[in-house]
């Protein structure tokens, strides 16, 4: 069995309340006022707020995210300081997380951060390692905190900083967070003239700095400490170019997570869709989310789960999204059972998230007789796709059919099937699904054909997937789906329902047995996978990305992956870690640029 590392802070609090790490032997803020010392070490380091001036998005990175006091302190300057519709972007690093109650003790010093503490508390992230997006839209910010040791947390992050605060404990209790090769990925992480504040004036941080790019200078220090450093980036900003209009063609899960992602980036966006959204394979009644399970590659895996968490998070906060929580996944083969032990075991899941049923727990769980055992998956859910696609798409979505795109020197220009103009725009994002293989003919995207069955008023056990799957979809039962690769047909097929019959028979014959033929109505639609069966999430060319390729994972992947083209098209920072991107990218199997 695989033990997780210890990662508890060891923390004890001090007569005065203030929190120490018995592990580092230091304490998360100066005990005469911490958040005094925020402001003299961090912002006017930084030169904050003077630095949010003129900006449409800043992007601030910290290493010791700790009791969350410095992000705290710096969403109030922001809401304060910052430009009406600006943008804020945070990245933190955290080895040994405080839990949400912990944090709270030691934010309570503080009330007058107590708009900025409750939202952070509210969103407070699980203790799994990687990367964890915290939402805090009242600020018109976001947070990426990377759980675990920091050298993994800045190679996942692929943002660009404007500013650092470096805040881990001392150098001489911690030095890991302080060494030559820290302070070098700190520095290819920032922007050409970013700027970067600490407590330690220690020799081997101001070395450390120089070496990687830095101008180092000593500044008088705040409370007890003599001296402090502030450092500057070499090299003068240029922002890069953002595109004027964007135009996503496709109106099901993934350019919905699409214009939610952008509108979350405080960017409008133009749908095109040439039926009603969710006229494909997001259309029908209700919908699985859950993630591919990988015992022998540690990152996908971990990609996965990352991918569940945030689409849990967004889709909770849907009114009527969410029909079920909890998807019980059955053994499909008899190896099934050792690797569902594995997938439990692995430590990129909170405690009680995964896990192994016996028999007779399923048996329980199900209300029928099942005689294998099961993987019950907490955090998978079963949503309402309507509700997604009504909540996440703009008011207006164009009504168009797109036959071709071609490249012009200002952008992309859509036409339909008689050759007409359709649209031009700078950026163009294609999450047409399988519909995509028609205007990329040269990617090789494969449609597979699935059909599903529903009976109304038919009450639905909990859900459960076991190659086929049966779940609510709040007023009665769905299940199927067949699997038929290269087959584009969107008819309902008899025979097909027959097959969807039989498959449920085969799992759970009590249920087959209540369902009336004629009372079954079917629907059909074209999913699409790729070669490697990984989807793809970005850039194909100057201006056109695709996010595409989802096959069955489609509500599960999406609304992480619309992120991280958000953030490659308007250049901010991704929150999906630099491993996955370069996994889920296009050039992977073309010659293109990610």
């Amino acid at each position: 069995m695989n033990v997780p590392p210890d990662t508890s802070p060891a923390l004890i609090w001090d007569d005065d309340d203030t929190p120490r790490s018995a592990r580092f032997g230091d304490i998360y803020f100066s005990p005469e006022d911490g958040l005094a010392e925020t402001r003299a070490v961090f912002f006017a380091g930084c030169g904050l707020p003077d630095g949010f001036v003129g900006r449409d998005h800043v992007c601030v990175a910290e290493l010791g995210f700790g009791t969350g006091l410095n992000m705290a302190a710096l969403l109030m300057l922001w809401r304060d300081h910052a430009a009406p519709g600006a943008r804020l972007s945070l990245f933190s690093v955290e080895g040994f997380p405080l839990s949400r109650d912990e944090a709270a003790r030691a934010l309570s010093a503080w009330p007058e951060l107590a708009p900025a503490a409750e939202a952070l508390l509210a969103v407070w992230p699980a203790a799994t390692p990687g990367l964890h997006r915290m939402d805090l839209p009242a600020f018109n910010a976001t947070l990426d905190l990377a759980v675990g040791p920091v050298e993994q947390g800045l190679a996942r992050w692929s943002g660009l900083a404007d500013a650092w605060f470096l805040d881990g404990f001392s150098p001489a209790t911690n030095p890991d967070m302080w060494s030559p090769e820290i302070m070098a990925r700190v520095a290819a992480l920032s922007r050409p003239g970013a700027r970067l504040a600490t407590f330690t004036v220690a020799g081997a941080v101001r070395r450390g700095l120089r070496e990687a790019g830095f101008a180092v200078e000593k500044r008088p220090g705040h409370g007890r400490k003599r001296e402090r450093l502030e450092a500057v980036r070499d090299g003068t900003p240029a922002p890069g170019p953002v595109p004027a209009d964007i135009v996503i063609l496709g109106a099901g899960i993934a350019g919905a997570a699409l214009a939610r992602a952008f509108a979350a980036q405080g960017r409008a966006v133009e749908v095109v869709e040439a039926e009603d959204a969710g006229a494909g394979a997001s259309g029908f009644d209700a919908a699985l989310v859950t993630p591919r399970l990988d015992v022998g590659d540690a990152d996908l895996a971990a990609g996965f789960a990352q991918a569940l968490e945030r689409a849990g998070q967004l889709y909770d906060a849907i009114d009527g999204a969410v029909l079920a929580r909890g998807v019980l996944q059955l053994p499909g083969r008899d190896r099934d059972l050792d690797r569902h032990a594995k997938v439990a075991e692995q430590p990129i899941w909170q405690d009680g998230h995964m896990n192994v049923l016996s028999a007779r727990e399923v048996s329980g769980h199900i209300g029928e007789t099942i005689d294998a055992p099961g993987l019950l998956m907490a955090d998978a859910r079963v949503v309402r796709p309507r509700a997604i696609l009504s909540g996440w798409l703009p008011p207006r979505v164009i009504r168009a059919k797109v036959a071709s795109i071609a490249r012009d020197p200002q952008g992309w220009r859509l036409y339909d099937p008689d050759g007409g103009l359709v649209r031009r725009t700078a950026c163009l994002i294609l999450a047409g699904g399988a519909g995509t293989a028609t205007l990329m003919p040269d990617l090789p995207l494969q449609p597979v054909r699935g059909q599903v069955e529903v009976a109304h008023g038919v009450t639905a056990p909990p859900p459960v997937a076991w190659g086929g799957y049966a779940v609510s979809t709040g007023d009665g039962l769905l299940f199927g789906a067949t699997h038929d690769r290269d087959d584009t047909g969107t008819e309902v097929r008899g025979t097909d329902t027959a097959r969807n019959r039989a498959m449920l028979a085969g799992r759970f014959p009590e249920l087959a047995a209540r369902l009336e033929e004629d009372a079954l109505t079917s629907r059909a639609a074209t999913r699409a996978t790729t070669p490697d069966r990984l989807p793809w999430a970005g850039r194909l060319d100057e201006g056109l990305y695709i996010l595409g390729g989802l096959g069955s994972r489609g509500f599960c992947l999406a609304p992480l992956l619309a992120e991280h083209i958000a953030a490659q098209v308007l250049e901010r920072p991704s929150p999906l870690p630099a491993a996955m991107a370069g996994r889920f990218a296009p050039s992977r199997l073309r010659g293109t640029q990610s």
